[in-house]
């Protein structure tokens, strides 16, 4: 077998390959015209593997991404035609958690600022006088790995750390000696220093704003090196400006090059964008990534795949149409959940747990994390995402289905409630329905923005909902209604053709109209 390494990577990652395989390193030769002879290709951020060059690649097995990221790859592509599509997550934790790290001491000690002031001819003891990390308690927001390994190293700085995540369960903080704050608000109020390491998503975006700031202490100091559209630079200036907040340390901007107003600030210490920058981070993503081509040319377990992994042909056939909505399903149970999850069960009903269930789990479990870790979440790496968070995960199988064919379960328990939804497949392409929810029997197709509404089963609730909707312009695509007995609570589940306004979530709130819940499933 043929492989093509096309940016430069660890020799040790070369050697390994060149031991089993044939290897070019070209990275000269125009991509299109030669990508067709190659088993395997290695790249880093540079090269594009776009559907039109995955196209000609006609050998090709497996894509090899020497880094965390895998943008510069069109996975969908890559998927339909059956190529793996492996990267190297593991590769910058330490390098990100230290560079956390540093920053945290160089903004208590003003570092970057005497050292700069001392090249220029200037002793300027007084001036750069800082504090003491030994004592203060540092707020980590985002929990995943890298924040476990900022947590773990600035325990050894004998600092108090307490943590927020949503996510992670209280046994995982406890077991790293860890004080788990219930709201992010009070993790903020917290700190004495803030460091972030959430996942960027449209929830996450301008977590910290000048709502977030003003629940921070006074004179706090913020550290982000995770990613730049977590915090709202134009907030983060006027708090350190008006003396808020005494400094900030940042390493990712929400626009790299970053060039703005945070620069002329002495109390902001910058980096730009080194998180990942170290030689052990870069050799490592190399060798990483060249073992997982090596499995995957081989027919071993590629565990860190970022698409759907090879499985079984007699299972996919029947799992296959299950697994989107088995995805859907976690996806769906987590949001209905809301709160931190303890334990994700997975159940198969009918002849469908005849067969290896465990795909449909994982798929739950890909569903039910996308978004909400630190990390890229894909078919391999969500048992473990599961395991470091604390979270049981279990499997049940029952051969009988009492009104579907077949029917897929997820119930959600967190500390406070079980949420259990339930949905089965219909039809040649197939459509994803959902059969239960909350405790009662509903029917109705999954798309891509789901309304929950539970309230007191009494006449004109369902003609009041219809009509705030239809007068804020928001179109209702299907509608179903269910109760366990007449007069009692009731259900109403119906799926929509655009984002609610926040002025009709206020209104529905506002009206008490019942338990309302918006989710997007896209």
């Amino acid at each position: 077998m043929k492989v093509l390494i096309r940016e430069s990577i660890a020799e040790a990652g070369v050697d390994l390959l060149r031991a089993k395989f044939d290897v070019d390193v070209d990275s000269e030769s125009p991509l299109d015209e030669i990508i067709a002879g190659y088993d395997a290709i290695i790249i880093r951020s540079a090269t594009k593997l776009t559907a039109e060059v995955i196209a000609k690649a006609e050998r090709l097995k497996v894509i090899g991404r020497a880094g965390v990221g895998v943008d510069n790859v069109d996975v969908d592509a890559a998927t339909r035609r059956g190529i793996v599509v492996a990267n190297a997550p593991e590769a910058t934790v330490v390098s990100a958690a230290e560079q956390t790290i540093g920053l945290l001491v160089a903004l208590a000690r003003n570092i970057p600022q005497a050292h700069a002031a001392l090249k220029q001819g200037r002793w300027e003891r007084s001036r750069w006088g800082g504090v003491e990390l030994d004592g203060k308690t540092l707020a980590v927001i985002g929990f995943g790995r890298i924040g476990q390994q900022v947590a773990r190293r600035a325990l050894g700085l004998g600092m108090r750390v307490v943590g927020y995540d949503p996510f992670v369960s209280d046994e995982r903080f406890r077991e790293l000696g860890v004080e788990h704050s219930p709201t992010l608000g009070d993790a903020l109020g917290a700190g004495d220093f803030v460091t972030l390491h959430s996942p960027l998503t449209p929830e996450t975006t301008g977590l910290i704003g000048r709502e977030s700031i003003a629940k921070m202490r006074d004179g706090a100091r913020l550290v982000n090196a995770a990613r730049g559209g977590l915090v709202d630079e134009e907030a983060l200036g006027d708090a350190i400006r008006s003396g808020k907040l005494a400094g900030a340390a940042l390493d990712v901007f929400s626009s790299e090059p970053y060039t703005g107003p945070l620069l002329e600030l002495d109390n902001i210490v910058v980096t730009p964008h080194l998180a990942a920058s170290t030689d052990e981070a870069q050799d490592r993503a190399g060798v990483i990534v060249a073992e997982q081509v090596a499995a995957a040319l081989e027919g071993g377990v590629v565990s860190t795949a970022v698409n759907i992994p090879i499985v079984d042909v007699a299972d996919f056939e029947v799992l296959g149409p299950f697994i989107p909505l088995a995805a859907k399903l976690g996806r769906l149970a987590l949001e209905l959940a809301g709160g931190a999850p303890r334990q994700i069960v997975v159940g198969a009903h009918g002849p469908l747990s005849d067969h290896d269930t465990r795909l449909l789990t994982v798929a739950a479990l890909n569903g039910a994390f996308q978004g909400r870790v630190d990390q890229t979440v894909n078919y391999v790496n969500a048992p473990l995402i599961a395991r470091e968070r604390g979270i049981d995960v279990a499997e049940e199988r029952f051969r009988a289905s009492r009104e579907y064919m077949n029917l897929v379960e997820v119930r959600v328990k967190t500390a406070t409630e079980e949420i259990a939804v339930a949905g089965t497949t219909i039809g040649p392409e197939p459509r994803l329905f959902l059969a239960g929810a909350l405790g009662y029997a509903i029917d109705i197709e999954l798309e891509a923005r789901m309304v929950f509404f539970r309230y007191d089963d009494v006449p004109g609730v369902i003609g009041r909902v219809g009509t705030m909707f239809g007068e804020a312009g928001v179109n209702i695509a299907n509608m179903a209604v269910s109760r366990t007995k007449e007069g009692g609570r009731a259900l109403m589940v119906f799926s929509i053709d655009t984002a609610c306004p926040p002025e009709l979530v206020e209104q529905l709130h506002a009206e008490g109209i019942g338990d309302a819940r918006f989710i997007d499933l896209a």
